[in-house]
């Protein structure tokens, strides 16, 4: 099989592994078929698509909505080698999920908008699956609303030209789309469980998420949540795309 490639941002070593980790996990690949590469450090050479089955690119603190004069060189050197690539999966309607910074990545292109309109705190939120989301091979497998991790400073207002819309919610109205017919982006994390959410409350304690001091009470809500499905696209998009 052509191996998958896995894009991560996150520059704290315990929460870029275990996104890798999990990834790993729910997809059922084995290292050797899902490369990564940790682009807040690394550079991403220029990329044959033909020599992957397809890419996936995992969440992080970074937002293309930070003023420019924020973002750190890392930041900057990651956002455009993202959007340099992301125009060249829409190009050629390659297999591509992005998660979280998927929205981000993919969410400008085509005059979309991406900005802090529909921001969500760090929890569980019910989503819905629209009519084409209900039909699309990467989502039609799952139930029309089911509940999903996520936390995030930013969203897409404006769909980029063409756009399909999958997911929705009455905080957060784009939860996922679709470009062309292959390239995803979910606003959610199809990789989180109860326990990988924790860990990531913890580490981001103080990155302005939540107050640090609710951490404890962010962690005890996330515990109460039942969040079984998001992982199952994961494992779905290793079927629809993994090639010879």
């Amino acid at each position: 099989m052509r191996p998958f490639l896995f894009l991560g941002t996150r520059a704290e070593d315990l929460a870029a592994d275990g996104e890798y980790d999990a990834v790993l996990r729910f997809t059922g690949l084995a290292e050797r078929d899902l490369r990564r590469v940790r682009l807040e450090r690394d550079e991403l050479p220029p990329l044959e698509l033909d020599d992957w089955s397809g890419i996936v690119l995992g969440g992080g603190p970074y937002n293309v909505s930070d003023p420019d004069e924020l973002k750190s060189p890392a930041q900057h050197r990651a956002e455009a080698r993202l959007a340099d690539l992301a125009e060249q999966v829409v190009e050629a309607d390659f297999p591509f999920l992005g998660a979280c910074y998927g929205i981000g990545t993919l969410g400008r292109l085509r005059g979309g908008a991406v900005d802090r309109t529909f921001g969500e705190p760090i929890g569980a939120v019910t989503v819905t699956l629209t009519d084409a989301g209900l039909a699309d091979p990467l989502t039609a497998d799952l139930p029309g609303s089911f509940d999903v991790f996520l936390g995030h400073k930013e969203a897409v207002s404006a769909l980029p030209g063409g756009a399909v819309l999958l997911a929705t919610a009455p905080s957060c109205p784009v939860q996922a789309f679709r470009i062309g017919t292959r390239v995803y982006a979910t606003q959610f994390h199809p990789e989180l469980d109860v326990d990988a959410l924790c860990t990531r409350i913890e580490v981001y304690r103080h990155h302005g998420y939540f107050e640090p001091a609710a951490a404890e009470a962010v962690k005890a809500a996330a515990r109460t949540a039942t969040v079984t499905e998001p992982t199952r696209l994961l494992a779905r998009f290793v079927e629809l795309f993994a090639r010879r």
